[in-house]
């Protein structure tokens, strides 16, 4: 069910590298009434980053495959896209408090659409 009190058109940039993780994650964005889009690795979210002007939240799993990893890639958009609202999770624990971005929000695998959905209201507001 889409929640109709949430901003229209916000967009979310979904960083996920297991499919079923990655459908379970669009559906808790969509339903949350956010649009989302989809990227399997950190290279890709960047490139999609690069393209559009219009995300406003990342929404990323801290291990993905290739050179960067979502802590990496976490620090990449608060330094070059500061605007852009941080959501990271993993099924580890978050290394170091000191590692995630001034103003993300880390929730821990296995999540709850509920978590998720506040989190996501929280970032947009």
């Amino acid at each position: 069910m889409v929640d109709l009190c949430v901003e229209p058109d916000i967009i979310v940039l979904i960083v996920e590298d297991e499919p079923l993780l990655m459908l379970l994650a669009v559906s808790i964005v969509e339903d949350a009434g956010y649009v989302a889009l989809e990227a399997g690795s950190a290279a890709a979210a960047i490139i999609i980053l690069e393209s559009r002007t219009d995300i406003r939240i990342v929404f990323s799993d801290v291990g993905l495959p290739g050179d960067m990893d979502g802590l990496k890639l976490a620090n990449l958009i608060r330094d070059r896209w500061p605007p852009i609202a941080l959501l990271l999770t993993s099924g580890r624990p978050l290394p170091g408090s000191g590692e995630l971005p001034a103003g993300g929000i880390f929730i821990p695998k296995p999540y709850q659409s509920e978590e998720v959905t506040d989190a996501l209201h929280e970032l947009a507001a």
